[in-house]
C-alpha cells in the first residue's frame, strides 16, 4: 500500500487536507501562487508561502515576497536551489550579491548562511535535499 502525507486544514487554508508526499504528487504552482496571494498572511505581513512537497529527503517550498522584503541571514539543513518563478531578487551569501530574475537560480550547499532581499513582488521555488546527516 502506497504510503501518503498530508497536511491538514488550517485556518488560513480551510480547503482541506492535501497531498504533500506520494509516489506521484501532482503541484500547480500558478495556483498556489493565486492562493498564497489571495490569503490574509500576504495581505498583512511582506511574505508568504506553502510547502508543496515534504518528504524524509526532500522539501520544497513555494515563498511569495512583497518589494523589498527580506529573509535575514540563515542557513539550511541539506544542500538547496532556489529559483526565480517571477519578480527579482537579490541572494547573498558572505560578500557575495547574485542578481536573479525569472528563470535563474542558484545551488547553495548545506549550513552556508545567505540571505535574500526582494527587489520587486516576487515568487521562489525553494528545495531543500537532506544530507544524511540531517534526516
Amino acid at each position: 500500500m502506497e504510503d501518503i502525507k498530508t497536511m491538514d486544514a488550517t485556518p488560513q487554508r480551510p480547503e482541506g487536507t492535501r497531498v504533500v508526499d506520494a509516489a506521484l504528487t501532482e503541484v500547480d504552482l500558478n495556483q498556489f501562487i493565486e492562493d498564497l496571494k489571495g490569503e490574509s498572511t500576504w495581505k498583512d505581513s511582506d511574505r508568504n508561502s506553502i510547502t508543496v512537497h515534504k518528504s524524509d529527503n526532500l522539501v520544497i517550498v513555494l515563498i511569495g515576497l512583497h518589494d523589498k522584503a527580506e529573509l535575514k541571514p540563515h542557513n539550511a539543513p541539506g544542500i538547496l536551489s532556489l529559483q526565480v518563478l517571477k519578480g527579482k531578487i537579490d541572494f547573498i551569501v558572505e560578500a557575495k550579491k547574485v542578481e536573479m530574475e525569472k528563470g535563474n537560480m542558484v545551488v547553495l550547499h548545506e549550513k552556508i548562511f545567505h540571505s535574500v532581499c526582494a527587489r520587486e513582488e516576487s515568487f521562489l521555488l525553494l528545495t531543500i535535499a537532506k544530507t544524511t546527516e540531517e534526516k
